[in-house]
């Protein structure tokens, strides 16, 4: 085994907390990169709903409210084709996936002018969970968000079981488990917070059920959850199902056997991978999917585990402090490296999800004021 440096936690925890609050737009949008050529100039719903999560944990309160403010103005902006998608979907005519709502928006809430891979709902989940968990970490009033819950919970409930892109922009043609969890989440988080109430409340709790369902009859093989449904492999995304969103519990059978899965086949040394089909620049090690794992340790009640994988995350920070988004040490498909440094450059440095990350499980473990091992 190696030796290595130590890195200093809180001036990392700190640096973390300075790169995403101050690159954070004026009106809450959260940049995925400000310097990566393909992110440049947009906010992930998905993205953002996990860094305002890191925020809040972290005691960023005017920064994590100011997000989901965002995310009410984007959602109510494009009010009307969540009518024209909820009208269609229950005359039994879904409209096609260029009409549903984007992954990304622009900061001022628009539709990107780019071709991107862009139908994906595990955001409108997530920000659903990510807001309701914040209002009750720090007494927020969820009532200033509701107009654009209602949107997101019919938006959701019409069209949860369609295929599309999956967290990495990949493999539209299937239906992925994660973000199914993701949807889940969303769902139940807003019927238990009082982002909606009412029937839309009863509805929003049942259509949770029936996904939570519908993930533990077509997304489990041999014991553990896949990637998608039909699928036997597993991603790092499934560790989010068990935390922080919470939808399987981490002492249950699926849990546990989920756990196991994702650590053996993607984890090396502390390090992450996405899953073993992975080409991007030469499928790396991501350090927010280590923090990702590593809550679901700290759910288990494995804190060694987590620690551990807290401590490979931060150590791929650099030394000006900022962390990537994957790093090279470990790739499963070197060939591909180049190709995609041609196409957009260096890997996105920094990412603010993955600060959020090590914010959110640092959080978790109590650990601030520390060093940890790199």
């Amino acid at each position: 085994m190696t030796t290595t440096p130590r890195v200093d936690l809180d001036a990392l925890l700190d640096r973390s907390r300075a790169v995403i609050t101050t690159l954070q737009q004026p009106n809450g949008a959260y940049p995925a990169s400000p310097t990566f050529s393909a992110y440049r100039g947009y906010c992930w719903l998905r993205d953002g709903a996990f860094i305002a999560d890191g925020a809040s944990a972290a005691g960023e309160v005017a920064s994590a409210s100011a997000f989901f403010d965002w995310c009410a103005m984007v959602v109510e902006r494009h009010g009307s084709r969540i009518g024209e998608i909820v009208a269609a979907a229950a005359a039994g005519a879904p409209l096609p996936d260029d009409r549903m709502l984007p992954a990304r928006f622009t900061f001022d809430g628009a539709l990107g002018d780019d071709d991107w891979w862009d139908f994906q709902l595990d955001g409108y989940g997530t920000w659903l969970w990510a807001a309701a968990e914040h209002a009750s970490r720090h007494g927020v009033d969820v009532c200033r968000w509701s107009a654009a819950a209602a949107l997101t919970v019919d938006y959701l409930l019409s069209s949860w079981q369609r295929p599309c892109f999956d967290w990495w922009e990949e493999h539209s043609e299937e239906v992925h488990v994660s973000t199914l969890g993701c949807i889940a989440a969303g769902l139940a988080a807003a019927a238990d917070s009082g982002l909606v109430s009412g029937d839309r409340a009863l509805r929003a709790r049942e259509g949770a059920e029936r996904v939570r369902a519908r993930i533990e009859q077509s997304g489990v093989v041999d014991g553990h959850l896949v990637k998608w449904f039909g699928s036997a492999a597993v991603d790092a995304s499934l560790s989010a199902l068990i935390a922080p969103l919470g939808v399987i519990d981490a002492h249950s059978e699926l849990g546990v056997a989920t756990l196991r899965a994702v650590s053996a086949d993607l984890e090396v040394d502390g390090g992450v991978h996405r899953f073993l089909a992975d080409t991007f620049y030469g499928g790396g090690r991501w350090p927010l999917l280590s923090c990702f794992l590593g809550l679901a340790y700290a759910a288990s009640g494995d804190r060694e585990s987590a620690q551990r994988l807290l401590d490979w995350a931060a150590s791929t920070a650099t030394d000006e402090g900022t962390l990537p988004e994957q790093v090279a040490g470990h790739l499963l498909s070197s060939a591909h490296q180049q190709e995609w440094i041609d196409r957009w450059g260096p890997v996105a440095n920094p990412l603010l999800w993955s600060h959020a990350m090590v914010l959110r499980l640092a959080a978790e473990l109590g650990a601030n004021r520390e060093e940890v091992a790199a």
